[in-house]
C-alpha cells in the first residue's frame, strides 16, 4: 500500500486558480513538434465576458462553465527524508512515510500548485477570420 502527503500551500495563501480548455477536435503543431511551451493562440474575453480563442487565422467562441467536481494540481517532490519535512508545520502537513523497496527512510510528498474550478468550452467549429476581400477587376 501506497500512502502519500498532499500539502496545501507554503506560505498559507491559496493556490492559484487555473481554467482548463476543452476544445471540440484536434490541435497540431505545424512542425508536429508538439504543443507543451508553445503558444496556442490568444484568449480574449467580450464586453459581456464570453471567452474568444483567435488561433491563427479562425475564431472559436466559448462559454465558462463551473466544474461539478474540482481538481488539484499536484507537484510531486520525492525522496525526502524524514528530517527535511521537520521544518513543516505538523498542523498543516500529516507526514506519512511512503512504502518502497529502498533503504533508509524516504517520503514522497506532493503540493498542490493550482486548483481548477472552472472550464471554457469551446464547442462550434472555428471561423475564419477573413480581413480583406480582394474585389476582381
Amino acid at each position: 500500500m501506497v500512502q502519500i502527503v498532499i500539502r496545501g500551500s507554503v506560505d498559507s495563501n491559496s493556490p492559484p486558480e487555473w481554467l482548463l480548455v476543452e476544445l471540440q477536435g484536434e490541435m497540431v503543431s505545424r512542425h508536429n513538434s508538439g504543443l507543451a511551451g508553445n503558444v496556442m493562440g490568444d484568449l480574449l474575453y467580450t464586453k459581456e465576458g464570453v471567452p474568444v480563442l483567435i488561433v491563427g487565422h479562425h475564431i472559436l467562441y466559448g462559454k465558462q462553465v463551473k466544474l461539478e467536481k474540482p481538481f488539484a494540481v499536484l507537484t510531486k517532490h520525492p525522496g525526502h527524508s524524514q528530517d527535511s519535512l521537520g521544518g513543516h508545520d505538523s498542523d498543516d502537513v500529516t507526514q506519512t512515510p511512503m512504502e518502497t523497496n529502498q533503504q533508509g527512510p524516504t517520503t514522497t510528498t506532493y503540493s498542490v500548485s493550482a486548483l481548477i474550478k472552472r472550464k471554457l468550452i469551446f464547442k462550434t467549429r472555428p471561423k475564419p477570420i477573413i480581413t480583406n476581400v480582394p474585389k476582381k477587376v
